[in-house]
Parts: structure tokens; sequence; C-alpha cells
């Protein structure tokens, strides 16, 4: 199997959020990912179902990798757990709560897939500021699978302020 370029995001607003960023990059390699790039990190609102918490250091990955789509999800969670990330099973978890540690599948190649578990392009990945304002930090010219350019896509979205960025700081490596 020849390698793949794809994308990730990550998320993170416990703890030290840009600490919680780094050990995702490092510990991504030990799961069959090679980390290329990283974007600035930025700083985002929380969006979802639960509003009333701390705002989220974010940024993207270019990454480069063997495993298929599903591999690479398992890797992702791997990554998750081991970084003190409740699991979606455990009665603790809390949809779009605070956590240490949020690594998504945004992109993998040129590839559209869908699962029960994981949808390739991530499903929102076009209509979300802090995805593709350090997507497009990686990769101006991004498109997905089906031609839609990630830069219209941001153009497109509504002026709001729940989901506002602002570049927290410098690439993770």
């Amino acid at each position: 199997m020849a390698e793949r370029i794809g994308y990730l995001g990550l998320g993170s607003n416990v703890g030290v959020p840009r600490d919680n960023l780094a050990a995702a990059v490092a510990a991504l390699p030990a799961h069959g990912v090679r980390v290329l790039a990283s974007s600035s990190t930025w700083e985002t609102e929380p969006v979802g179902e639960v509003l009333d918490q701390p705002d989220f250091l974010n940024a993207c990955l270019r990454i480069a990798t063997e495993l298929e789509p599903e591999r690479l999800l398992d890797a992702c969670k791997a990554v998750e757990r081991e970084l003190g990330r409740v699991a979606q099973e455990s009665p603790d978890y809390v949809r779009h709560g605070p956590r240490p540690i949020d690594v998504d599948l945004l992109l993998l190649g040129e590839l559209e897939y869908e699962s029960e578990r994981l949808r390739l392009p991530h499903r929102e990945v076009t209509g979300r500021r802090f995805v593709l304002a350090p997507l497009l930090e990686l990769e101006p010219g991004l498109t997905l699978p089906d031609g839609v350019r990630l830069a219209d896509a941001l153009a497109a979205l509504p002026d709001g302020q729940r989901d506002a960025v602002r570049r927290a700081g410098a690439p993770l490596l």
C-alpha cells in the first residue's frame, strides 16, 4: 500500500492545551502516522451542544500514512485515549464537552469513504472556521475530492462570532 497524504484536526481545552496538541503530534508516529507539517495554533470559541466551557486551541496537521481509513481512525482514537480523552462509550463522555485532546480525521488523499464510524471527507470540514483556517494555512489551494475549493467554503461561511478563530501561536513543529 502506498502512502496517502491526509489531514488531521486537533483540539484541546483542558489542562495546557498547547502541550496536549504537541503530545498528540509526538504520539502519532507510534501508530503509523508520519506528521509532515503543522498549522499555527488557533483559538476558537466552543461550538456544539456545550457552550459553557473554556475556548479551544486548534491546529491541523498534514500527515502521510499507509493506514486504511478505519485503521487511521483507530490510530486517532488510540492517541486520544493515551492522552486522557474519555471514550464515547464511557458513561462519563459528554458530546462536545471539554476535552484534553480531539484528533479528527478530516481528509485522506482523494478518498471518499463512508461507514458507520467514519465519513471522508469529514462531514464538518466545509462548515467550521476552526477547521478551514488552519487547513488553508497548511495548503491554500486544498480541494475536496469532489472539486470543492476549501477557500471558497471558508468565504461562504456566514460572519458569526460563535466560530470566530484567532491565530494564537506558532506551528506545533
